[in-house]
């Protein structure tokens, strides 16, 4: 279990040092602002919807490396989905990160990742506050939190 909780860890740090879609998205058709009042972790996520797809994703924000990491690896995961999927993919994610230890969870692929985090409530809200703001993006609302 320890190289997998080594290469858990390297894959968040990784995501943290080098995020992926990290900038503002100028042409965004949805847009939220995601906010963590725990730990203070902020998040501006920007969309851009074509049909029903999400063409392009975006994010800018600061906080610790499980939400900035969790973020990244989002991004990468909705990018060229429908937004069915998108939403589907949030209640998946969010079921896995507040499913009690003893209970089999579906694998995620990179997005298990974030599985152990259950064990820490306070780092379910940081893993879980751009998936907030992506659903709150998608539905149009303008602010997320974690609260």
């Amino acid at each position: 279990m320890g190289d997998l909780s080594d290469l858990y860890q390297e894959v968040i740090l990784d995501h943290n040092r080098r995020p992926r879609n990290f900038r503002v998205l100028e042409q965004a058709s949805h847009h939220a602002e995601g906010f963590n009042p725990l730990c203070g972790d902020r998040l501006n996520l920007f969309l851009a919807i074509d049909g029903d797809v999400i063409a392009d994703v975006a994010f800018q924000g600061s906080g610790c490396a499980i939400s900035k990491a969790s973020a990244s690896l989002m991004t990468d995961a909705v990018k060229g989905q429908t937004v069915g999927a998108a939403q589907s993919l949030f209640a998946r994610f969010h079921q896995m990160v507040t499913t009690p230890p003893d209970r089999a969870v579906e694998d995620l692929g990179k997005l298990s990742v974030f599985a152990g985090v259950r064990e820490f409530p306070v780092r379910v809200k940081c893993a879980s506050l751009a998936w907030h703001t992506l659903k709150a993006a998608l539905e149009r609302n303008e602010k997320a939190s974690t609260e």
